[in-house]
């Protein structure tokens, strides 16, 4: 029984531990979106912030031919005013997956919404991935490094006079394209891409060389955004914001904001594969450059809340005459596994599973499964909780026997105890000897359950990245399954179902202890009240097995031998009456 009460506290204090985490970061959270934009108009003025324009190290220039250094470097704007975003005329996108709006300062893609998604705020409103309005920067740039060549800041020009463009029914994509002043006998264009069906935008540089020497420019593409976190989230579930990368070398790698203020961030810069990305619950933007050619990634904190990740990649050497192109797929969707995998190696990881990816990825594949079977995520949640339930019930089955064993010898515990009161070494001697006797692992009724956590972690997990869930229906009042129950329901069946299964289990003989379990039910009921109902009905389903399993196997095996023949011999006199 020490070691039990050893568990408990493990775990009455690890939630303690989790519960106040969560609560610094929601404060944290809160504190941000109180205080709005970041940076003030009046701030800006008086002392604004800038960031340098991303300039290609020796690694990337090296695999230039003829390239001691980039040309231009030295001459070009190397300030820019991040926070004052300067707007010209707006080009607005509709195609069957995205509204977009792009802004002739700079060719920025400002703001995109993902119409299959709604807001959190708004059901009726699409999600904006991208936007720049109010204290929300979250912006996809992109620009040339050379002498007069256009950055992230030049003014372009609509290269007709069209400014709203729809995917017609005939069409399999939508083109806009952008132009720059001629500088220095360079002419640059921009050139947007939006696919039917898909989230990936291609970005195009088309740069033609009219003058009389040979250029070798570099390419930059960025994601700017701030680190306010997204509308929905919830201080018990905390989940990722920040940059992250892949490279065949490095793997998938988080860029956390907190190590970009402190200048402490780590991550592989050169390589010839890979993509950065930004994150988000749910969603991504990602640069996706392609496999087997040169490339420099960046990350950088610009100026207070605001941060910026991207990839520096060669246009080429191109000759008086000539033309070339450079083009970057850029990803602006929801995290959805199977189709993140088909476009770049290790996209898929960007659905944070924490550190159970191995499990997780295998359960969210058995849920999707059983989506397709039934049509509703909530039923689904159900099948795979059983599922889970079945495939560990032999483990459950051998805890619950050692639980219900130590129920009947409980009283001789309390015996004990009192008894050596005031000699705890004796005390254990004659608890482990009676547990001797008894035939009962002390730890029975704990390992089984310990070793099953690991997998409903995961499950966990699972269930709350999924971006499947979202917005997802279960049945009556239940319409979305990654927010909370509306009317609580949910949770006080669960609180319910948790009161129930402590009464089913031994009672402890440690009055604290038993003012403990007590308590528990009540306060992870509380806890449950802030998670979203996909994971409360994963709870209660998982709790509800649970009693009908321990309940069988109290009423078997936790019943003292004397009544325990009394009712076969009732049972038999029973089965004589019938036959006669």
């Amino acid at each position: 029984m020490e070691t039990k009460k050893i568990v408990l506290i493990i775990i009455f204090s690890t939630s303690l531990l989790f519960l106040w985490d969560a609560w610094v970061k929601e404060r944290e959270r809160l504190d941000k979106l109180a205080a709005g934009p970041a940076v003030s108009t009046e701030n800006i003025q008086s002392k604004q912030s800038h960031d340098a324009l991303p300039v290609p190290g020796d690694t990337l220039t090296s695999s230039q031919p003829d390239t001691a250094k980039v040309p231009g470097t030295e001459g070009a704007p190397s300030e820019v005013t991040p926070r004052l975003l300067a707007t010209g005329e707006q080009v607005k996108v509709v195609t069957d997956m995205v509204v977009a709006e792009i802004d002739t300062v700079g060719g920025d893609l400002r703001r995109l919404e993902l119409l299959k998604h709604p807001s959190r705020e708004n059901k009726e409103i699409p999600y904006a991935l991208l936007q720049s309005q109010g204290s929300r920067i979250s912006v996809a740039q992109s620009g040339l490094i050379g002498d007069g060549l256009p950055n992230h800041k030049a003014e372009y020009k609509l290269d007709s006079n069209t400014h709203n463009y729809s995917l017609a029914a005939d069409q399999d994509k939508v083109v806009v394209r952008l132009v720059a002043p001629e500088a220095n006998g360079v002419q640059v264009a921009k050139i947007y891409t939006f696919h039917r069906g898909s989230y990936v935008i291609d970005v195009q540089f088309e740069v033609k060389n009219l003058g009389e020497a040979t250029i070798r420019p570099f390419a930059y593409f960025q994601i700017l955004r701030d680190n306010v976190p997204t509308a929905g989230g919830t201080m018990m579930v905390p989940t990722y914001l920040g940059a992250a990368i892949y490279t065949e070398d490095g793997k998938f790698q988080k860029i956390q904001f907190s190590d970009l203020d402190k200048n402490k961030a780590d991550y592989p810069q050169n390589a010839d594969n890979g993509w950065i990305a930004m994150l988000e619950h749910y969603f991504v933007s990602a640069w996706l450059p392609e496999q087997k050619t040169p490339r420099e990634y960046f990350s950088k904190r610009i100026s207070d809340n605001l941060y910026t990740a991207g990839v520096i990649t060669p246009v080429g050497a191109i000759a008086p005459g000539q033309t070339a192109s450079v083009t970057m797929p850029l990803y602006e969707g929801p995290q959805e596994q199977d189709k993140l995998a088909e476009l770049a190696p290790g996209l898929e990881l960007t659905v944070d599973y924490g550190w159970l990816t191995v499990i997780a990825v295998p359960l969210f594949w058995l849920l999707s499964f059983y989506h397709e079977w039934v049509g509703n995520w909530g039923i689904a949640i159900i099948l795979l909780t059983m599922t889970v339930k079945i495939l560990f019930f032999p483990l459950s089955a051998a805890g619950y026997r050692s639980m219900a064993r130590l129920r009947l010898v409980t009283p001789k515990l309390q015996r004990i105890q009192e008894q050596y009161k005031s000699d705890r070494q004796q005390m254990h001697q004659a608890m482990m000897q009676l547990y001797k006797e008894e035939k009962i692992n002390p730890m029975g009724g704990c390992l089984p359950i310990m070793v099953q956590i690991p997998v409903f972690i995961a499950l966990f997990w699972t269930l709350l990245a999924a971006v499947e869930l979202r917005y997802a229906p279960f049945a009556l009042w239940i319409t979305d399954l990654s927010s909370p129950d509306p009317l609580y329901v949910l949770p006080a069946l669960m609180g319910i179902s948790m009161f129930v299964q402590s009464k089913l289990n031994p009672k402890p003989t440690d009055p604290i202890q038993a003012k403990v379990m007590q308590i528990m039910p009540v306060m992870f009921s509380v806890f449950f009240f802030f998670f979203p109902a996909g994971l409360v009905l994963y709870s209660l389903v998982n709790n509800v097995l649970s009693i009908a399993q321990q309940w069988q196997i109290t009423r078997l095996y936790g019943q003292p031998a004397a009544e325990t023949a009394d009712k076969k011999k009732i049972n038999e006199k029973v089965k004589e009456k019938r036959r006669s």
